[in-house]
């Protein structure tokens, strides 16, 4: 359906990729991945036509559709929201547009009168008569109340304006749909539906994700870009990662037979192959797996940063205590209220909330950085906290932009330069990379510092506020497995679904009357009937 030839990309002399000869076939689900700044984003626009490549060709079968998700929320501030959605389908908008003007004018001709019927037959070949249903059907499933279907985009919040950009992507069935980062600002639940739309969707999907959860449910493939080339392997996220993981340690393993590391590799590709879902997208996936050749699994030449956090000592029976927490904003509005809770040993308790500003404050009262309004916070004698807040920027500006070396020292006991560089280089600043200024890093590689930081105070709790914000993949991957295997307590946040379920087995929900204290894992914690009754209840006391 799509075919790349002899694509090529550079920005003066940085290649992003090159001899680039790959197709995209219909009915599968393709997720790009790549290290940050590796050009993924980049590569859908060359698809979608929105930016041209230096060199190569991209075929399109003729007649079909392509559909895009906008990237920005206030393209369509004065349009009303059921039309923005129908927009997705260019051709279909501009008919309706078309034969809506004439049927307007009272002074229409007869030869504008046929051209009116003409378009009718049209419209209705393509769906048109149920295309504002369609398009409310989608609205709601996503959480978009009807009472805000008519009106114009303006009177939406951010959250709102994501799912109705996104909903506009995924009208009229198109045959060929681009989605970069769809997750981002989504919630659990709206999460969940569009995986479950996209792994019963019969058409070609490409999207950049780096949401692995995500990309577990919708993959068929994996389109990988790295070291400049781009290759497609079959199998979703995890298949990939675990297989090119597999495939790594069987190369260095000089002494395993042949026969022992191709009977193993079918083992594991059987044994996902067995977990398949019942969806049409894991169903084509595991037809695909079956027909795997043992020689098209690669060994990945990612780098993942080593995190492990390491106690120095063990915690005692008394770790936390928080008894009728509150706290206002400087607007005078709740932010919580009524937050009472004892953290017991080997709880790992991820924090929930539908208003950020308030986790965060929470986070900062937990971390002595500000004081409660009410309430009583007590930690046990043996505690040692680490604490990863959501905005760093403080720690890097002023006299905090040092070079890296100079930066890290001041965290640590051991000031040798040579042990300073060992953990940088642990952490994949190696080089001259270590002699940067702080204030120059990026997004991601601030929050790699911070988990420096936070690893070298030896905790034996930490506190991390949404710490996979400005992380690739491969970070997220290694923090995930850091947080699984950590033997102390832990509060944290995180959009990334995947790391949520595998490292909380408690469930914390604050709202501004009350909070939502269950022990459970975020799956089971997202269908409880129980959880949603308790909210409904303490959502209403705010709306009261």
């Amino acid at each position: 359906m799509i075919t790349v030839s002899d694509l090529a990309l550079q920005y003066g002399k940085r290649v992003l990729f090159k001899d680039v000869d790959i197709k995209f076939n219909q009915g599968n689900c393709y997720g790009v991945i790549g290290a940050n700044g590796a050009g993924k984003s980049t590569f859908l626009k060359i698809l979608s036509g929105e930016i041209d490549a230096n060199r190569g060709h991209i075929a399109f079968e003729p007649g079909n559709r392509m559909a895009v998700l906008k990237q920005d929320h206030f393209a369509y501030e004065n349009e009303q929201v059921l039309n923005v959605v129908i927009m997705g389908h260019k051709e279909m908008y501009d008919i309706m547009q078309e034969k809506d003007a004439i049927y307007m004018n009272p002074d229409a001709t007869e030869a504008e009168g046929m051209k009116a019927a003409e378009l009718e037959n049209r419209f209705g070949e393509m769906g048109g008569w149920n295309a504002e249903s369609d398009a409310a059907e989608l609205l709601s499933n996503m959480g978009i109340k009807e009472d805000l279907h008519y009106q114009n985009m303006s009177d939406l919040s951010g959250s709102e304006k994501v799912k109705v950009l996104l909903a506009q992507a995924l009208f009229g069935n198109p045959d060929m749909l681009l989605l970069d980062e769809p997750t981002n600002d989504l919630d659990a639940n709206t999460i969940t539906w569009l995986a479950d739309f996209l792994a019963d969707f019969k058409n070609m999907v490409i999207v950049v994700s780096h949401d692995r959860y995500f990309l577990d449910m919708v993959c068929t493939h994996i389109v990988d870009i790295d070291y400049q080339k781009v290759n497609i392997y079959t199998g979703n996220y995890t298949f990939w990662y675990e297989s090119s993981k597999l495939k790594a340690a069987q190369i260095a393993n000089k002494n395993k037979k042949t026969e022992t590391k191709r009977q193993e590799m079918m083992e594991f590709i059987q044994r996902f192959s067995a977990n398949a879902s019942k969806s049409r997208q894991a169903t084509s996936r595991k037809k695909a797996l079956e027909k795997l050749n043992m020689e098209d699994i690669k060994p990945s030449s990612r780098k993942y940063p080593f995190i492990s956090f390491q106690s120095e000592r063990e915690p005692g029976d008394q770790i936390l205590r928080v008894d009728n927490l509150s706290k206002k904003d400087e607007n005078g509005d709740l932010l919580f209220s009524n937050v009472s809770f004892t953290i017991n040993q080997g709880e790992k308790i991820a924090l929930l909330g539908h208003d950020s500003s308030a986790i965060t404050t929470l986070y900062e009262i937990l971390a002595g950085e500000l004081e409660p309004d009410s309430g009583i916070i007590e930690y046990g004698q043996t505690i040692t906290t680490s604490y990863v807040p959501n905005e760093n920027q403080r720690y890097f500006a002023g006299d905090q932009d040092l070079d890296l070396i100079n930066w890290l020292r001041q965290y640590s006991e051991n000031k040798e330069e040579q042990f300073i560089r060992g953990f940088l280089g642990r952490m994949l600043f190696s080089g001259e990379e270590v002699y940067k200024k702080s204030s120059v890093l990026s997004g991601g590689e601030k929050v790699r510092c911070m988990m420096s930081k936070a690893m070298l105070a030896h905790p034996n709790f930490v506190l991390l506020d949404e710490p996979t914000n400005h992380l690739d993949l491969e970070s997220i991957t290694a923090l995930n497995e850091a947080m699984r295997d950590f033997k102390g307590n832990m509060i944290f946040t995180s959009h990334d679904h995947q790391l949520t379920q595998t490292v909380a087995n408690r469930i914390i929900e604050i709202t501004p009357h009350g909070i939502i204290d269950s022990l459970m894992d975020f799956d089971d914690y997202l269908k409880s009937e129980n959880a949603q009754e308790q909210r409904e209840k303490l959502l209403g006391k705010a709306m009261a």
